[in-house]
């Protein structure tokens, strides 16, 4: 791989894309967590109902808008300028998130269907956010930093994410709910501006190994586009059909386990406030992922670098090891609290259970964090640079349709067995293995699938040359 490629720092290139969706994400993980404070803002007069169906309704709306909207946005991606799509998307995120700041409150079914609109607006236009990011690092970092480079970016929305659950819980308990939506949509189009006077568009390919030195040419752009013949051989490689089939069962699985995890703790005889969550989140969660991101992240790159395929048996591990933990949760007895003990850190951080939940929480999220930063560079490395936004909306959509699903079936299932959590869990958690199955399988057909991009790219090297 050419030393020059070492040159470029992906920090100093993205740096106003990690401050632009860092913003975004605090507007997500809002939504996220007050799903109880947002049903008490709908229905103030009906707080015995905690309206898991309606709430899982809207946490619906968010995963499966943006799963729609980015096949959409992911042909648009690999054919024109991301720098100005990333700038819409902004304009729209930040737009839906500051209107949601003129709420009628307890307006009931139309402050519910308020939420519903401008929640499905911000999830659409977030469609292409992850297609985008996933084109630009394929153009700007060198592949064998490609899991730090995604261990820093989740570090960035893990991060926010979870400023986002502090901030949101702490201005929402002490009914700043309005200032909390005006504020962070202001922000996000602050963020977009910011994106927009300092980003360049990178020249696609640039950082393929076939392709890289026919390309310092500044007169030579790769300028292939997708066909239909190209689509089925390359973007329906069984290693491809893999990482798109088990995202909507492990994404079934995650999505569950949060909404359930958020319903179970907030509410009697538990009563742990929003904010005391997402401190808890702060302690525990966002050390263990800052662990898995930044330490197993380069132990990753450095496992992979020579084989590749062994990033599949990380994901694996990852999965098993990630969301077993968090499930755990459910069978270990927490300890009933009032509300009042619901909101007094201090107290809390005092019972021994609530340590040995964060220590699950630590592991989980440590464990987890190699999902995602294993996970992206498979798929970069099976896929030509005119197919990277298609191919990440086409696992997004079937990611957020199993998120989606989660929600609305933890809602029916805690409804059919009145309220029982831990049956709600075994059925859930029976999601995990066939995506385990998948990609044990996977690792046969990576090789040949790898092989076969490299090729093609060698053959567009040698084309590209004679064009001069």
């Amino acid at each position: 791989m050419p030393k020059s490629k070492e040159k470029v720092s992906f920090n100093r290139v993205f740096w106003p894309l990690y401050l632009l969706n860092g913003f975004q994400s605090i507007a997500y993980g809002a939504i996220i967590v007050l799903v109880v404070p947002l049903a008490l803002i709908i229905w103030p007069n009906d707080s015995a109902d905690i309206h898991a169906l309606e709430m899982g309704i809207l946490y619906t709306t968010l995963s499966w808008s943006s799963s729609f909207a980015g096949l959409l946005f992911g042909r648009l991606i690999d054919k024109y300028s991301r720098k100005k799509i990333i700038i819409v998307i902004s304009i729209f995120r930040g737009i839906s998130m500051f209107l949601l700041g003129f709420a009628v409150y307890g307006g009931e079914v139309n402050t519910w269907w308020y939420f519903f609109i401008f929640i499905a607006l911000f999830g659409f236009f977030a469609g292409g956010s992850w297609p985008a990011i996933n084109s630009l690092s394929n153009d700007v970092v060198a592949q064998d930093r490609r899991s730090r480079f995604f261990g820093v970016y989740q570090i960035i929305l893990n991060t926010t994410n979870i400023i986002g659950w502090l901030i949101a819980t702490l201005l929402v308990q002490n009914g700043f709910w309005r200032e909390f939506f005006w504020g962070i949509g202001a922000s996000i189009l602050l963020g977009g501006l910011i994106f927009a006077i300092q980003n360049e568009e990178p020249k696609r390919g640039a950082q393929q190994e076939e392709l890289y030195h026919v390309l310092q040419d500044d007169s030579i752009e790769y300028d292939f586009q997708i066909n239909r013949e190209m689509m089925r051989k390359t973007m329906l490689s069984k290693t491809n059909s893999v990482a798109l089939i088990e995202g909507i069962f492990t994404c079934i699985l995650m999505s569950s386990l949060n909404f359930l995890i958020l319903i179970y703790i907030q509410n009697p005889p538990y009563n742990l406030a929003p904010f005391s969550i997402g401190v808890f989140m702060v302690v525990f969660g966002l050390t263990g992922g800052l662990v898995g991101q930044i330490f197993l992240s380069r132990i990753s790159d450095k496992i992979a670098v020579k084989d590749p395929v062994k990033r599949l048996p990380i994901i694996v591990i990852s999965i098993i090891g990630g969301l077993v933990t968090f499930a755990l949760f459910f069978f270990i007895p927490w300890v009933p609290l009032t509300k009042e003990q619901g909101k007094n850190i201090l107290f809390i951080m005092t019972i021994p259970t609530m340590w040995v939940m964060g220590a699950l929480f630590f592991t989980s999220r440590s464990i987890f964090s190699l999902y995602i930063v294993n996970q992206s560079p498979v798929i970069q490395q099976i896929n030509l640079p005119e197919a990277q936004g298609q191919i990440v909306s086409w696992n997004q959509f079937l990611e957020q349709f199993g998120r989606g699903i989660g929600p609305l079936l933890c809602g029916g299932l805690l409804l059919f067995t009145g309220t029982n959590y831990k049956i709600t869990v075994v059925v859930v958690i029976l999601c995990i293995i066939p995506g385990v199955i998948l990609w044990l399988l996977a690792i046969k057909w990576f090789p040949k699938d790898r092989t076969q991009i490299k090729t093609i790219l060698k053959e567009r090297a040698e084309l590209l040359k004679s064009r001069k």
